[in-house]
């Protein structure tokens, strides 16, 4: 039942309200059309913010690096309305954000890059100068596989999300064929895949049983999300944490269960670039 004009319950130990649910990923409905890629030699991630790789793929790039796949970051914005502290220090959210990305895509075993183009947190726009910029990190990186936002999902509620899904996509094309961006200094490139989370049809799971725990020891990197969204109060004894991690095995374990795998990842697969 719809409960108009009610105000957000604050999380013991935090200045906000009670995070939403984990943007853990979609769960399937059912068995889906295919289970695993090839392992691709490079991979490359673009997201909206900081954390958005390690909520979204993390177990899935675990898996990935652990068998010799180069692991790369692209992140568009810069994270800074990443707080509800009205009075936080925003050039100091942004710096600490940047790092805590490093450790995150560290701790998930990358050997490749970790860029961040540092667009206003909140204010990503599907722009031809920001897709010119995807477009040029595609083919200095050259993946195998992209990873990316749904921009199709239903009933989505962050622009940056909808935006960053639509520049990967607008991008890749851009990357592709060669009469685009000819002022870059590297050849154009094509991946082989697309992996799109938070997907509003799933059609593929990637079996991440065993990795599961580098995910949430990557998001654990992400410490100034700890009170907006994992949950985890400022002054936690360790039980808030524990809960999160519970939480985030509970979920690959369900898309799992729904695909025929101890746990797992879910995505839609595009595979005729």
């Amino acid at each position: 039942m719809l409960r108009a004009m009610t105000e957000p319950t604050p999380f013991p130990g935090s200045n906000g309200p009670t995070p939403s649910p984990l943007p853990a990923g979609e769960v399937p409905d059912g068995p889906v059309a295919s289970i695993d890629l090839p392992t691709p030699g490079v991979a490359l991630a673009i997201v909206a913010h900081p954390d958005d790789v390690e909520f979204q793929c993390g177990a899935t790039f675990a898996k990935w690096a652990a068998h010799g796949c180069v692991l790369n970051h692209l992140v568009l914005t810069d994270g800074s309305k990443g707080t509800w502290d009205a009075d936080a220090d925003i050039e100091e959210l942004v710096e600490q954000r940047r790092g805590e990305q490093m450790e995150a895509a560290s701790r998930l075993g990358s050997q490749g890059k970790v860029v961040m183009l540092e667009h206003v947190d909140g204010e990503l726009q599907p722009t031809l100068h920001v897709r010119d910029q995807v477009a040029y990190w595609i083919r200095a990186i050259k993946p195998d596989v992209i990873v990316t936002h749904d921009p199709w999902k239903r009933y989505r509620l962050h622009p940056d999300h909808r935006n960053a899904g639509f520049l990967a996509l607008d991008g890749l094309v851009a990357a592709r064929d060669p009469h685009f961006s000819k002022h870059h200094d590297v050849p154009f490139h094509r991946p082989k895949a697309v992996l799109l989370f938070e997907a509003d049809e799933i059609d593929h799971v990637e079996d991440v049983t065993g990795f599961v725990d580098a995910k949430v020891d990557a998001l654990l990197a992400h410490r100034s999300q700890y009170v907006t969204t994992h949950g985890i109060p400022e002054d936690d004894d360790g039980t808030a944490a524990e809960a999160f991690r519970q939480k985030v095995l509970a979920r690959a374990a369900l898309v799992g269960a729904r695909t025929g795998v101890p746990a797992g990842e879910a995505f839609k697969a595009l595979t005729e670039l």
